[in-house]
């Protein structure tokens, strides 16, 4: 089930004038391009900003998503009419053959068992042409993110278009393990309604990563840096396997 941050109406629909920066997105796209993908898989493609991004090239673009508010906004963005939106998940995909598919924004964090994370894989591989690629990111767990998710790093408060201003911050409940979970608090002024997301991600190591890729029919070609967001995030580029 996806985290109320993207499943609740009132919170998908602040999520883009809450976050506008997605030059994260930059890189992704010149992926795009390097790898010569006419067709792309968008895992998770939340309110459908990449997507609509690339259907705007002329890139024929599905976009998957379990939240179904998130993929409300998505349909209404410009040129995502361009866009093949999907309710559901990697393992729920009908037949397809894509170039390339990418998870975007740590989605592959949110995958926190191994059944699951193996299960995206392998519904990831069977939509991808033989050669086709996989691209995603995940945060280095070397660098311990989730010491900066309190209060005192992520409270904001923005005036939001249509709806007034909307308050907001995070904070860390647990660290298990490689499992870290955090609680937004979302306040919107305007009614004074206060809506809870409570989240969890797993921190696997590239090791692990780069072996659960091998272990469901890919090749890892390379492990990037994230150019906005240099020696934080890990990159990964596999092939799938014939």
């Amino acid at each position: 089930m996806p985290d109320p941050i993207f499943s609740d109406r009132r919170l998908a629909e602040i999520y883009d004038p809450m976050d506008p920066d997605r030059s994260d997105l930059d890189a992704y796209a010149a992926m795009v391009d390097e790898f010569g993908a006419g067709s792309v898989l968008d895992v998770g493609c939340g309110t459908g900003t990449f997507a609509c991004l690339l259907a705007a090239r002329g890139v024929e673009v599905i976009g998957v998503d379990p939240a179904g508010a998130s993929l409300d906004v998505a349909r209404t963005k410009p040129g995502a009419d361009l866009v093949r939106w999907i309710d559901g998940d990697a393992t729920t995909l009908p037949s397809l053959q894509v170039d390339l598919a990418t998870m975007t924004a740590n989605v592959a964090q949110v995958f926190v068992t191994d059944e699951s994370w193996a299960a995206t894989l392998q519904g990831i591989r069977a939509a991808l042409k033989p050669q086709g690629r996989v691209v995603f990111e995940v945060r280095d767990p070397a660098r311990r993110a989730w010491q900066e998710w309190d209060r005192e790093h992520t409270h904001e408060t923005k005036d939001v278009p249509g709806v007034g201003p909307v308050e907001t911050w995070c904070d860390l409940t647990d660290v298990s393990g490689q499992l870290v979970s955090f609680r937004w608090t979302n306040i919107f002024h305007a009614d004074g309604a206060t809506i809870i997301s409570d989240s969890t991600l797993r921190f696997r190591t590239r090791q692990e990563i780069e072996q659960s890729l091998r272990d469901n029919g890919f090749t890892v070609d390379v492990v990037r840096d994230a150019p906005d967001r240099p020696r934080r995030e890990l990159v990964f580029v596999a092939t799938r396997e014939s």
